[in-house]
């Protein structure tokens, strides 16, 4: 099957004609180029938009490898990167651009697995995938998602807007997908136990907080926004870093959940390594004004979403710290309160030597 023949049999059928132009296309995939209108995207936005851009690349063996990861996950991850850096802008995602990079070994069968994947993300997300490009590769598969999306022109969320006394919040709990690779690495580990679904699904197919970052700039209360790709104590610091400022975080507000812990325990490992440092919980990070944290919060669980504050933000120069639990930091106190950790800079980084 030529590269052309692939193409088609890799995405033709999957969205109708009639579904792409509710996002705005005006031409998809078969030409030199897509065509956007964008005047008739049906977006939901309140008044004019501004034009979103995102591109993520996931490499075989670097970010996943078949051990750990299903051809149907890798399509779906890719795409759903690009969505959630879409969310923490308080955007909404439009159009995806898909570039493959694929060895010989693979064959279409095996690609149209992977696209099934990212179908999936982009049905649930609402998302046109109008075109891309196609190479072979010498060793290993690279996918190349680039992603567009929309927001309300001036009010996109940024990391540069968090004030000091602003509360700190996390959308969901922390740690889950690092656990879960963690669990898919374990040679002893098989078929993972159904004790530890959750974890592995965290890892596998994360779910991009779209909704809450719609909600949040609704609010008007979110003064600044990052999704927690690379971990929480790397995207605290960009916070820190863009805004100005020190950031605070409580270990014991941090939200953990149950399989986390239970997983944590059983392989001897602290979960807070996992909840700081692990990355790829795709939850959402940033600062809401203290006085509208309540009403924020209110309107999360009207929702059924989960909304945590964790910690505030402080005037200083840029600085991560947190505030542990006695018994993870030796009781210390300093003034009558425990002593404050300093959080570095650590979580994923591509070039760490």
């Amino acid at each position: 099957m030529d590269e052309f023949a692939s193409i088609r049999h890799w995405t033709a059928g999957r969205q109708t004609a009639e579904w792409q132009r509710r996002r705005g296309v005006t031409l998809g995939i078969g030409d030199d180029a897509a065509a956007v209108d964008l005047s008739l995207a049906e977006a939901g936005l309140d008044g004019a938009g501004s034009l979103l851009i995102a591109v993520d690349t996931m490499v075989e063996t670097v970010h996943f490898a078949e051990g750990t990861m299903a051809d149907e996950d890798v399509g779906y991850k890719a795409l759903a990167a690009n969505v959630s850096d879409i969310a923490a802008m308080g955007g909404v995602p439009l159009h995806a651009v898909v570039s493959v990079s694929v060895p010989s070994g693979y064959g279409s069968e095996r690609m149209r697995r992977v696209y099934d994947g990212l179908y999936v993300c982009a049905e649930q997300y609402g998302i046109a995938v109008i075109g891309g490009d196609t190479t072979s590769a010498p060793s290993h598969m690279v996918v190349s998602v680039t992603l567009t999306g929309t927001v309300e022109t001036g009010k996109e969320l940024r990391r540069s807007g968090a004030r000091p006394g602003d509360a700190v919040f996390v959308t969901g709990p922390l740690g889950m997908s690092a656990a879960g690779l963690h669990l898919l690495l374990r040679e002893e580990a098989g078929t993972p136990d159904s004790e530890y679904a959750a974890i592995v699904a965290a890892h596998k197919r994360p779910k991009p907080s779209v909704l809450a970052g719609r909600l949040l700039l609704k609010s008007g209360a979110c003064r600044s926004l990052n999704d927690v790709s690379d971990g929480l104590a790397s995207e605290a610091w960009e916070l820190a870093e863009a805004s100005g400022l020190r950031i605070v975080l409580e270990e014991g507000r941090l939200p953990k959940s149950g399989s986390l812990s239970a997983y944590a325990a059983k392989a001897g490992i602290d979960p807070l390594e996992w909840m700081l440092y692990g990355g790829e919980d795709y939850v959402l990070v940033g600062t809401v004004e203290s006085g509208g944290a309540d009403a924020v919060q209110k309107a999360f669980h009207e929702r059924g979403l989960p909304f945590y504050i964790i910690g505030k933000a402080e005037a200083g120069e840029p600085d991560v710290e947190l505030i542990p639990l006695p018994k993870n930091w030796n009781g210390e106190r300093a003034s009558g309160r425990i002593a404050r950790r300093k959080i570095g800079k650590r979580g994923y980084n591509h070039f760490d030597e």
